[in-house]
């Protein structure tokens, strides 16, 4: 393909005429009208001047994308039946500021309260179209002035025109609005190119430091109007379902891995591969990989006590699963007993922390083997050192640690309890964001530690999951001989909740605040219990 071909021309009513009558699109694939009304007066004002204002590239096919439905609040024409279509593939925020312009509407942009009233971008009549440094049009008002939305529609507003304004400026009302509309733009129509190409094409000269997410160019690439089948809205709404069971933001390219690992032969998800796949064979796989994904949030909540996706140390374990449970419903005792050693070991490698494609590769392999009931070999996986007492007293907690994330897996599969009462702790993804949010407790608070300058206060070894309530109200900065002594008068069964924790009454050193006996037997409790969960038994 080559962009060596002659640029065409269209004229701004041309231009309208074709966005009204759905001829010209946006493709989805493109960002939303983000242009504030200074820039749009600014590019109008250098149409007012004759100077160029760059070539718009637009894509002519028969196919039907999945275009944008509206700019800020307005809705856009629909696509005629029958004809080819012309979907912007460069200019996209010049040609929406045009059409805004011409027809004055007021837009509401995401994220903004107020909308923006673009009647109100002025044609000054006493400046002269000579003098080259002064703004013609612009978004401020003036005493000697009309709005540029009646200059372009002067057709509309003539009889207002006529009584308002004096014969010279009528003249040149009606120069400005020929001038215009006339406006010749200078164009590049891309004709009987596949949507591949297409969309190579946007990418090169996308220069808005935002290249296209895969995921949007395979909804662009599968969106099917007769099968009522649009990716990202399909997307939405299965993620509005995760999001009621506590698995929220997870990325819409899991879903295309997934499709991948499914359909491709050789079993791949890289990017190549994706993009090679058929959109019909995509369309009709998306259902069942669908339910596989959420039989894979389902078992990760039921049988490993994972209740939010903000735990999860990497996304790519629910492509795994869900590619087991696209082949199996339900796992017999020996295939559950074969999928905690996978999921285990995979979480404490660090594995998907670089380039993921291989290791997606050769686990799905292990998931193959556990399919047929045979136990996968991992000698390729070295983490017994991970494991060890040593190393979990001087890993450091981070939220954002991949091995920190898979500890506290281990801690939600024991299914917590608060100290004081017993109550089961629940587990909130907006209460386990960053290191200090509400779910999580230093056992020995890092305020009493400081004080009694004691060094490595921050490690995983020291963190719980308690309740907001507990935490601040009934611990604070106590050190644990207190707090712990406080609830043992209350009742409560202390000891029996502080073994959810793999923590024990007595012999941890809690009675003499020990930290350092604490982190020896907390960690020693934790190895054993991810060795366990590693190893068939």
């Amino acid at each position: 393909m080559s962009l060596q071909q002659k640029p065409d021309s269209i004229n701004y009513e041309g231009l309208i005429h074709n966005i009204k009558n759905g001829i010209i699109q946006i493709p989805k694939f493109q960002r939303d009208f983000v242009w504030n009304i200074e820039k749009t007066a600014e590019l109008l004002d250098s149409i007012a001047k004759g100077y160029p204002i760059g070539t718009f590239i637009l894509w002519e096919t028969s196919d039907r994308l999945n275009g944008v439905k509206k700019i800020g609040n307005h809705k856009l024409p629909e696509i005629p039946d029958g004809r080819y279509i012309q979907y912007v593939l460069d200019g996209q925020q010049r040609i929406a500021s045009l059409f805004v312009a011409y027809k004055g509407f007021k837009i509401r942009k995401e994220g903004e309260k107020k909308e923006t009233d673009y009647k109100q971008i002025y044609l000054n009549l006493d400046t002269d179209i000579e003098q080259n440094d002064e703004n013609i049009i612009s978004p401020q008002e003036s005493d000697h002035c009309i709005s540029l939305h009646k200059v372009l529609n002067s057709n509309i507003y003539f009889d207002e025109i006529e009584n308002k304004y004096s014969k010279d400026d009528r003249k040149k009302i009606n120069e400005y609005n020929k001038s215009f509309l006339n406006y010749a733009f200078s164009t590049i129509l891309l004709k009987k190119e596949d949507i591949d190409s297409a969309i190579e094409v946007f990418t090169r000269i996308n220069t808005s430091g935002q290249a296209l997410t895969l995921f949007e160019i395979m909804a662009a690439k599968t969106y099917n109007e007769e099968q009522n089948f649009d990716m990202q809205d399909k997307w939405n709404n299965f993620m509005d379902d995760l999001t009621e069971v506590g698995y929220e933001n997870i990325v819409g390219e899991n879903i295309l891995k997934l499709l991948s690992l499914v359909l491709s032969n050789a079993k791949e998800c890289k990017r190549r591969t994706i993009l090679e796949l058929d959109p019909q064979s995509i369309i009709e796989a998306w259902p069942k990989c669908i339910d596989a994904l959420r039989e894979a949030v389902d078992y990760f909540r039921t049988n490993y006590s994972i209740s939010v996706s903000r735990l999860l140390p990497y996304d790519t374990l629910l492509v795994i699963f869900a590619y087991f449970f696209y082949h199996a419903k339900d796992p017999n005792i020996t295939q559950r007993e074969y999928l905690r050693e996978l999921f285990w070991k995979l979480s404490l490698s660090f594995r998907y922390t670089g380039s993921t494609n291989e290791s997606i590769a050769q686990d799905v392999r292990r998931i193959d083997k556990i399919l047929k009931g045979d136990r996968p070999n991992y000698d390729d996986i070295d983490i017994d050192i991970h494991v060890e007492s040593e190393h979990l007293i001087k890993t450091q907690f981070s939220t954002g640690n991949s091995f920190c994330k898979a500890i506290l897996c281990l801690f939600a599969n024991q299914k917590p309890r608060n100290f004081s009462n017993g109550s089961e702790v629940i587990l909130d993804n907006d209460w386990l964001k960053i290191s200090t949010s509400r779910n999580y407790h230093h056992f020995f608070p890092k305020v009493f530690l400081k004080k009694e300058n004691i060094d490595n206060e921050n490690s995983l070894i020291n963190i719980t999951f308690i309740s907001d309530k507990e935490n601040k109200r009934k611990i604070g900065a106590k050190s644990p001989a207190e707090y712990i002594a406080k609830f043992k008068e209350e009742g409560g069964g202390v000891g029996k909740n502080l073994k959810t924790h793999f923590i024990e009454l007595d012999g941890f050193g809690i009675e003499n605040n020990d930290y350092e006996l604490f982190l020896k037997k907390r960690a020693q409790a934790i190895s054993e219990a991810l060795k366990e969960k590693m190893n068939v038994a």
